[in-house]
C-alpha cells in the first residue's frame, strides 16, 4: 500500500509544515456561514493541500464529493457534477447537511482551451450554497475573476525539520531501523516535498532492513525553484554568486524573470540599495533588448548576471521576514483582457495543431520564442512565415510582434503570408491534377517530379525560416518556459 495514503493526516491538527496555512483553512470553514466563499489552496506539489482538504472535512463531518479539473473540465461536467453538489442546500450525511465539494488541479482550467471551463468554476464559486476547495499549484495560472471570487491560503513548502517527524513515525510504526542522519537527508533532498519523502522512504525500506545514510542514493529530485522562492533568495538572502546559480533552477524565461524582479524589489529594498538594484536590472534590459534586435541568445547569459547577481549584490546584508510577492503588474492588466487571452489562446491552439504540442507546451515553450523572434516585425521575413505556417490574422501577428494590429506593416505582412498560403495549395495539388491523366505526356512526368521536389524543398525553407536555424528551434524547445498567463512581454499590453 502506498505509505502516502496510508499515512495521511485524518485530522487537521496531524498536517504538518504549515500551522498559519492549516488554522486560516479552519477558520474559513468555521465561519463559512458567514462568508459563504469558496477557498484556493495553492503551493508546489506534496505540501498537503489536497490531505488538508480531507483532514478538515472529517474534522467538520462533511462527507466530500471530487472533481479533478484536468480530467473532466468541460462546462457541462463541472455543472452537473460538482455543481449540483455545490447547490444543495440539504444533503445527507453529516449532522450540518453540508458536503465539502474539492476540485483538484483547479489551476489546469484555462477557459476557451477547455470549452467553458473556467467560466463555469467562477460561476459556481459565486452561487454555490456549499462550501467549495479549490486545489491549485499554480495561483497565478487561474482566471483573475476565479482568484477574486474566492479566499486563498498559501501553503509553503514543508521545511525539513517538519519533514523529519513524520518520516521517524512511519518507520516505527513500519518497524524500520533508521540513523538520524538518514531521515535528515532524505527531508533535506526533497526540498519541502513532504509527499516526496514519504516515497522516497517506502522506495529505500522495501530493499533495506536499516535504513542508513548509504542507502539514501535516490539523487536530488529534478525540480525547479519556485519563483516566490527564488524571490526570497535574490532579494533577502544570496550573494551574487548564489543568487545567479539559484537562477538556472528557476522554470522563468530572462523576459520574464527581469519583471518579477523589478515589480518586488521595492517590496525588500529602499534609498541606495534600490537605486544600485534598479540600475543592474536597467543593465539587464539593455542586454535583453540586444537579444530581441539582433536575436543573439548567448547575450541572455549577461542579462542574466545583471538581474540576479547584480541585484543581490546591490543588498546591504542580508533580510528577515516574510513578504507577500506578486506577479508583474502588466500580467494583471494582461489577464483583465479578455480579448487578449482569446488572442493568446487562439495562436497556442494554432502551434499546438500544427507542430504535434499540448495547449500548455505551445503557450509556455515556443509562443515566448516567437515573440523574441519577431519582436516588431523587424525579421520580416520570418514573421510572414510565421503568419503563414500558424494561419494567423492582424489581431494575432500584432499579439505575438508587439506591434499595432493596424500598421501598415502587420496588414502587408498578413497579406504577404495569405500569398504565401495560396502558393504553397497551388504547389501541393498540382501533383494530384497531372497524374491523373494516363495519355500525358513523359515530359509531364519529369514536371511532376520537379513539382514534388519543389514541394519539399519548400516546405523544408519554411520550417527553415520560420525557426531560422536547428539551434534555435532546440533552443525554443529546451529553454523557454513561460506562466500562462504571461507569454507577450509586448509593449502593447504592459
Amino acid at each position: 500500500m502506498d505509505w502516502t495514503e496510508k499515512y495521511r493526516p485524518t485530522t487537521l491538527s496531524e498536517v504538518r509544515g504549515n500551522d498559519k496555512a492549516r488554522d486560516a483553512f479552519e477558520e474559513w470553514a468555521r465561519t463559512w456561514d458567514d462568508h459563504r466563499k469558496a477557498v484556493i489552496l495553492h503551493g508546489a506539489p506534496g505540501v498537503g493541500k489536497t490531505s488538508a482538504a480531507h483532514a478538515l472535512a472529517n474534522d467538520m463531518g462533511w462527507p466530500t464529493i471530487e472533481l479533478n479539473a484536468s480530467d473532466s473540465r468541460t462546462k457541462d461536467v463541472i455543472e452537473r457534477v460538482a455543481g449540483e453538489a455545490a447547490k444543495s442546500g440539504t444533503l445527507t450525511g453529516g449532522g450540518t447537511g453540508r458536503r465539502l465539494v474539492i476540485m483538484d488541479e483547479a489551476d489546469n482550467i484555462h477557459g476557451n482551451a477547455d470549452r467553458g471551463g473556467a467560466r463555469a468554476v467562477t460561476a459556481l464559486v459565486k452561487e454555490a450554497s456549499q462550501p467549495m476547495v479549490l486545489i491549485a499549484n499554480e495561483f497565478y495560472d487561474m482566471s483573475n475573476g476565479l482568484r477574486n471570487a474566492c479566499r486563498d491560503i498559501e501553503f509553503r513548502d514543508v521545511s525539513p525539520r517538519s519533514i523529519v517527524p513524520v518520516l521517524r513515525d512511519i518507520c516505527r510504526k513500519e518497524d524500520i531501523e533508521y540513523e538520524a542522519d538518514a531521515l535528515q537527508q532524505l527531508a533535506e533532498q526533497n526540498a519541502g516535498d513532504l509527499r516526496g519523502a514519504v516515497k522516497d522512504l517506502q522506495a529505500i525500506a522495501e530493499t533495506a532492513d536499516r535504513l542508513t545514510a548509504g542507502d539514501v542514493v535516490t539523487g536530488e529530485r529534478d525540480t525547479t525553484e519556485g519563483i516566490f522562492e527564488y524571490l526570497d533568495v535574490v532579494l533577502k538572502e544570496a550573494d551574487a554568486e548564489t543568487a545567479l546559480k539559484a537562477s538556472y533552477d528557476v522554470d522563468e524565461t530572462p523576459d520574464d524573470l527581469i519583471n518579477w524582479i523589478e515589480d518586488n524589489v521595492p517590496k525588500d529594498y529602499a534609498g541606495p540599495e534600490l537605486a544600485r538594484a534598479y540600475a543592474a536590472l536597467s543593465n539587464a534590459d539593455q542586454w535583453l533588448g540586444r537579444v530581441r534586435e539582433t536575436q543573439n541568445y548567448s547575450f541572455w547569459r549577461y542579462a542574466g548576471d545583471a538581474m540576479t547577481a547584480g541585484v543581490a549584490a546591490a543588498r546591504d546584508g542580508t533580510k528577515g521576514g516574510w513578504t507577500r510577492y506578486g506577479p508583474p503588474s502588466y500580467w494583471s492588466k494582461l489577464g483583465r483582457s479578455k480579448g487578449t487571452r482569446n488572442t493568446r489562446d487562439y495562436i497556442a491552439q494554432q502551434i499546438a495543431v500544427v507542430d504535434g504540442v499540448s495547449m500548455r507546451t505551445a503557450r509556455r515553450e515556443v509562443l515566448p520564442f516567437l515573440s523574441t523572434m519577431t519582436h516588431h516585425c523587424r525579421n520580416r521575413e520570418l514573421t510572414v512565415a510565421m503568419a503563414a505556417a500558424y494561419d494567423l490574422e492582424a489581431e494575432h501577428v500584432a499579439y505575438v510582434t508587439g506591434s499595432g494590429k493596424d500598421t501598415n506593416k502587420v496588414q502587408s505582412i498578413v497579406e504577404d503570408a495569405e500569398a504565401r498560403k495560396e502558393d504553397a495549395a497551388v504547389e501541393h495539388s498540382g501533383g494530384a491534377f497531372e497524374g491523373g491523366s494516363a495519355t500525358a505526356p513523359s515530359d509531364d512526368a519529369d514536371e511532376t517530379d520537379g513539382a514534388t521536389e519543389a514541394d519539399e524543398a519548400g516546405t523544408g525553407d519554411q520550417q527553415g525560416t520560420l525557426l531560422g536555424d536547428s539551434d534555435a528551434g532546440d533552443d525554443a524547445s529546451d529553454d523557454a518556459d513561460a506562466d500562462d498567463d504571461q507569454q507577450s512581454g509586448l509593449s502593447d499590453f504592459m
